[in-house]
């Protein structure tokens, strides 16, 4: 995992990309070497579950990254666009799967970003008017917050396991 006091100081595009790649590996890890049980189990009322977080999280890369930042049509995103029913994950898909999936939307990511200035902006139909700067920093924030939540999921599962 990256650790996000190696990189400090440098060109804010590169301490943005930095700290979006370490969320985005905070997030992978929250759910490696769980089970596929342990994974789908839910732990808190809503239907929030370790793997459902990183199910979402690749919905959340391909909504920004394709849809918003690059203009695709659903049709050409790299996967569904379905909103909150992101969070639900096939009976057919593993943790492995899922993972694959984000870390695909993630490289698709990187790769439309590229190229275009932190000050480019969109139009997003619910938003208004979003610049790159500000897809990173949202992206930044939303990682966060899942590895956040999977992190307190994943410690239910290791204490129920331990006991």
């Amino acid at each position: 995992m990256k650790d996000p006091t190696r990189t400090t100081d440098g060109p804010e595009r590169q301490l943005l990309e930095y700290m979006l790649d370490h969320v985005r590996a905070e997030l992978i890890d929250t759910v490696r070497g769980l089970s596929e049980t342990e994974a789908r189990r839910r732990l808190v009322p809503s239907m929030t579950t370790s793997i459902g977080l990183v199910k979402h999280a690749a919905f959340a890369e391909r909504n920004w990254f394709q849809r918003a930042l690059a203009g695709l049509p659903d049709s050409e995103c790299d996967g569904a666009m379905v909103g909150e029913a992101s969070f639900v994950v096939r009976d057919d898909e593993t943790v492995a799967d899922v993972i694959a999936e984000f870390e695909r939307a993630s490289n698709r990511a990187r790769t439309i970003a590229a190229n275009i200035d932190l000050d480019a902006t969109r139009q997003h139909p619910a938003v208004g008017t979003v610049s790159l700067r500000w897809i990173y920093l949202l992206m930044i924030q939303e990682f966060a917050r899942h590895a956040g939540h999977s992190d307190i999921l994943r410690e239910q599962t290791d204490a129920t396991s331990r006991t």
